[in-house]
C-alpha cells in the first residue's frame, strides 16, 4: 500500500514477535491527518505493542510503516520528536511539581527556550493547574495528573499524538473534558491515535480498528461497524460488537 500525503500513519503487514509468541500479526491500516482514530481490543490483544512500534520505542519484526513521513525501522528518533505520546501508565515524575515536569519535558522535546514561558502557561491553563504549579505531582488527584501528562505530551505541538488509555481510572467529568479537548485538537489538524476500553468514548472516533490476539478483526466508522455486525438490531451498540468479536477466537 502506497502512503499518501493525506495520511499521518500507514502500516502494512506490521508484525512483532517475542520469541515464538506473535504479539502483533501482520496488521495493515492507515490514519488520515486530523482524524480521531480508535484502536480497540482487550488486554493482551497487541494494542500497546503496536503503539510502541509506531512511536519508535520498539522495532518491529517485519512489515513496514511510516509515521509523519518517517520510517518506523530507520527513523525512530525523528518519529519521537514529531509525535506526542501519553502512555497508559502515568509517565511524569511524581516527586516533581507540575511546573518542574513541564520544564523537564520542554528540554526533552527541544522546544526553543524563548517559547518556554508561553508553552508552560498553556499547559497549566489547559490542565487547570495554574494554582497548583508548585504542588508535588503525587499529591494531585488522578484526573489532574492525567491532564498534566496530556499537556506535557503536547508541549512541542506535534502533528500526531498517541494516547494509550488516557482516561483510565479517572471520573466521568474528567473523561468528558478530555474528549472535548481531543476534539479541539482535530480542529487544529492534529491527528489523534487513541486506545480505550470505554465504548462510549470510542463513539467519538472518526474511525476504529478492533484488534484481538494480534489481528485486526474489524475496522470502519463506529456506526458502520455496528450496522455491519447487527443489521437487524436497532438497539445494538459498540459494546455488543466488542463483546461479540473479542470472545470469538481467531482462526
Amino acid at each position: 500500500m502506497k502512503k499518501t500525503d493525506s495520511e499521518a500513519v500507514r502500516v502494512d503487514a506490521l508484525e512483532k514477535r517475542f520469541g515464538s509468541f506473535i504479539a502483533v500479526n501482520k496488521i495493515s491500516f492507515s490514519v488520515r491527518r486530523g482524524e480521531i482514530f480508535g484502536f480497540l481490543g482487550p488486554n493482551g490483544a497487541g494494542k500497546s505493542t503496536t503503539i510502541r512500534m509506531l512511536c519508535g520505542i520498539i522495532t518491529p519484526t517485519a512489515g513496514s510503516g511510516h509515521i509523519a513521513g518517517f520510517d518506523i525501522f530507520t527513523q525512530s528518533e525523528e518519529i519521537k520528536q514529531s509525535i506526542g505520546y501519553m502512555s497508559q501508565k502515568f509517565s511524569l515524575y511524581e516527586d516533581m511539581t507540575p511546573f518542574e515536569n513541564i520544564r523537564f519535558y520542554l528540554g526533552i522535546y527541544n522546544v526553543a527556550e524563548n517559547q518556554w514561558k508561553d508553552r508552560t502557561e498553556w499547559v497549566l491553563e489547559m490542565a487547570q493547574l495554574k494554582d497548583f504549579r508548585h504542588r508535588l505531582t503525587r499529591e494531585l488527584p488522578q484526573g489532574w495528573r492525567q491532564r498534566l501528562a496530556l499537556g506535557c505530551a503536547m508541549l512541542h505541538q506535534p502533528g500526531i499524538i498517541f494516547l494509550d488509555e488516557p482516561t483510565s481510572g479517572v471520573d466521568p467529568i474528567t473523561r468528558r473534558r478530555f474528549w472535548a479537548f481531543i476534539e479541539e485538537l482535530t480542529h487544529q489538524s492534529v491527528t489523534v491515535f487513541v486506545t480505550t476500553h470505554y465504548m462510549d468514548e470510542a463513539r467519538h472516533c472518526h474511525r476504529l480498528v478492533m484488534i484481538n490476539e494480534g489481528r485486526i478483526v474489524i475496522s470502519g466508522k463506529p456506526d458502520e461497524i455496528v450496522k455491519a455486525q447487527f443489521p437487524d438490531r436497532s438497539d445494538a451498540d459498540l459494546n455488543d460488537v466488542f463483546i461479540t468479536l473479542m470472545t470469538r477466537k481467531n482462526a
